[in-house]
């Protein structure tokens, strides 16, 4: 079994212009997102507090529009290399030691969010399959945002694999 693409290229490079490309359009829609949870939160202050009419869904439904955007624009922010980070021995150590430093970071965030991902979809699973749902008045089912959840931490572990797997070298490859 070959590791190279057609082009002589490692595998790994092969997932990475697909997973940019998912990576730019899911951010575009946690920024539809992100405007849509201000919108339903704003008209539900002026639905109360200038017109009284009371309503009952829009809490939820932001949050699971925020949960969204969270889970969803995280894989494109670790593309960027743009989760905060602690650089104190950056300027210490040799470049080679900091890209080895930088890679195991990757392996072990890879590690948690694997199992994380994994968890998430075993969530999504028990409340598809035992039918639950919030507890508010309108009631929505629980696998959505589960979902939501789950769909972002694996992007986000696909991401993390695909840098994993470029290795040490690949944070100055892409430019980061």
């Amino acid at each position: 079994m070959s590791t190279a693409g057609p082009d002589g290229a490692p595998a790994w490079v092969a997932l990475r212009r697909p997973l940019r490309r998912l990576n730019a359009a899911v951010l575009v829609l946690a920024m539809v997102a992100m405007v849509a949870a201000c919108c339903v939160l704003t008209s539900s202050v002026v639905l109360r507090y200038f017109l009284h009419l009371p309503t009952d869904w829009q809490d939820e439904v932001a949050v699971f529009l925020l949960v969204f955007v969270t889970f969803g624009s995280g894989a494109w922010v670790q593309e960027q290399r743009g989760h905060i980070g602690i650089e104190v021995l950056a300027g210490l150590l040799p470049e080679r030691v900091n890209r080895l430093r930088w890679w195991l970071c990757d392996l072990v965030s890879l590690a948690f969010c694997a199992f994380f991902s994994w968890k998430s979809w075993s969530m999504v699973r028990e409340a598809w399959v035992e039918g639950m749902t919030t507890s508010s008045s309108w009631a929505p089912p629980l696998w959505f945002p589960y979902g939501l959840m789950a769909g972002g931490m694996s992007l986000l572990t696909l991401q993390l694999l695909s840098q994993v797997l470029g290795g040490p070298r690949a944070r100055r490859a892409d430019g980061a």
